[in-house]
Formats: structure tokens, sequence, C-alpha cells
């Protein structure tokens, strides 16, 4: 997977646009002003509107390409993000550090992803905040991105599985249509939700 990565983020064009996701842009507020964590970020476009909006913002994916482009999206907008290379487990961030965690699209391997979401809550402060924002199930039926393995969609009661010691807010299956970049255009099915670290 990570070969497939550099391979689209090596391309001239930002894979998903330089625009942050709207979701994101709606919801950014009810993450308290501090520390932000951006899991698989790919190029940058949400950690870089989080860190205009004057959060400290963090981010990492295990591509290298996705972190170059994130940089130069960074430079051009004059915004400062600390951005990893790696898998989350080889990266050390101090458990009960950061106010929030934005998860846009990041589909991991089934094999790993509820080890994954399960580190991710040990790094939130209590009172801390995710949003969240990826391809449901049912996103097999369109063509507008996303894995086309079923296993690395989600499900509302997955999420409810996987995410068991948060306070959820919103948590919602809907249709959408995507704007972002080349590889997210048109009708999807989205998982969404808000949710608080007790």
């Amino acid at each position: 997977m990570i070969d497939f990565w550099n391979i689209r983020y090596a391309e001239n064009d930002f894979a998903y646009g330089k625009e942050p996701n709207q979701f994101l842009v709606e919801n950014i507020d009810h993450i308290p002003k501090g520390k932000m964590l951006f899991p698989a970020e790919g190029e940058g476009r949400n950690a870089v509107y989080a860190a205009q909006k004057g959060y400290e913002v963090y981010a990492f994916d295990t591509s290298i390409k996705a972190k170059e482009k994130a940089i130069e999206l960074d430079k051009a907008h004059n915004a400062s993000i600390n951005y990893q290379v790696g898998m989350l487990s080889d990266l050390h961030y101090p458990e009960n550090s950061f106010d929030g965690i934005v998860l846009i699209y990041a589909h991991v391997p089934n094999e790993i992803r509820n080890d994954f979401h399960k580190h991710l809550i040990r790094l939130l402060k209590p009172g801390g905040v995710v949003l969240f924002e990826a391809f449901s199930k049912e996103q097999l039926n369109y063509s507008s991105g996303g894995p086309k393995d079923y296993d690395m969609l989600f499900s509302e009661e997955e999420i409810k599985t996987e995410f068991s010691s948060l306070q959820f807010t919103q948590l919602e299956t809907l249709e959408i249509d995507l704007n972002e970049g080349k590889y997210h255009q048109g009708r999807a099915s989205v998982v969404r939700f808000k949710a608080t670290k007790l």
C-alpha cells in the first residue's frame, strides 16, 4: 500500500485537491483550541487548514510523497505543521496529549484497524474531540472513490464498537456529492461522526 500511495501522490496535481474537507470546515470549531492530530493525512489539505485556524497541528502518513506535497502546501499558506512519515506504532506520540483527532478518509487494512483506532483514542485528552468522515459499506455501489475492499469500509455498528470509549454527539450514514480533487468526484456514501473522550 505504501507503493500505491507514493505513486498516487507523485502525480503533479493534488490527488484530493488543496481545499479542506467540508465536514471538517463545518465542525472544526467543536475541537478545543490546542493540539490536533491528522492520521493518514496525505497531501496536507486538512492539516494546513487547521494550522491556519490557529491549532498546533501534527500529521502523519506512510507515504514520503504525501509529506513532500503537504510541506509544499504548508509553505504556500505560511502555515506550520509537524508532519511525520511512518506507522502510528512507530511515531511515539504521548498519550493524553491531543485536544482533537481528525480522521478524514483514513481507511486502513482491517487486520490493524481496531488497534489503530484504540491507539489513537489513547492519544486524545479527556474532553478531546474526534471528527470522522469515511466511506460506508454502501460505497461499493458508487464510483466516486475509496477502497474496493468491503472490510476497509465502515458501518455505524463497527464505529460504535471500535470507538466504544467515546461519547457520540453525531453519528450518521448519508449520501453526499464529493468534489475533492481527481479521485473524490461524484455521489458517495459516507459515515460521519463527532465524539468526545470522557
